[in-house]
């Protein structure tokens, strides 16, 4: 996943339309000097930025924890995670399990916090309960189409993302069968 990961997001990149500045294996300045990296990021180490994707982008939101319950709903949240921000990911995550609930008789509504807790758990579980592992393709496709809406939302604020935009879709969107 994290070998994958670096090949979609390559090596020195300092774009002036990128707001994130100068990133290095698709980890931006901003990301690394919060986890303590100072230097150069041209200079910024293959393994530093599997560290940094392992603890900020894998354990630190959770994703782990949903990985025990959908690999692959797993792996999703932590690229659309990358790319967008982890709460971001999980709000998506959120938001399905909140639609799919049945108006709540499946198991409650929870508040889209951006937090993987007990009770996005909790919820995942009886989701997964309900719908076994057949049910993981329809979270897949509606975190998708979250994400596939917000790529475009993101370019019609600033046109100057469009230019990002047929590179998100071909590297981050995923058809889902």
């Amino acid at each position: 996943m994290l070998d994958a990961l670096l090949k979609r997001e390559g090596g020195y990149v300092n774009s002036p339309y990128d707001k994130g500045g100068p990133t290095n294996f698709g980890i931006t300045q901003q990301t690394a000097k919060a986890f303590g990296y100072t230097g150069d990021m041209r200079l910024l180490t293959r393994d530093k930025a599997l560290e940094i994707y392992r603890q900020q982008y894998w354990i630190d939101p959770k994703f782990y924890d949903v990985s025990l319950r959908y690999q692959r709903l797993a792996e999703k949240l932590f690229d659309c995670g990358v790319n967008m921000g982890p709460k971001v990911a999980t709000r998506f995550l959120q938001r399905a399990l909140n639609g799919l609930n049945r108006g709540a008789s499946g198991y409650p509504d929870m508040i889209e916090d951006g937090q993987i807790g007990h009770l996005t758990l909790s919820a995942l579980d009886a989701y997964k309960q309900q719908r076994g592992d057949a049910g993981e393709q329809v979270l897949l496709k509606l975190v998708n189409g979250q994400q596939a809406v917000r790529y475009l939302e993101i370019c019609e604020r600033d046109h100057n993302q469009e230019q990002f935009l047929y590179g998100w879709a071909a590297n981050r969107l995923e058809l889902v069968h």
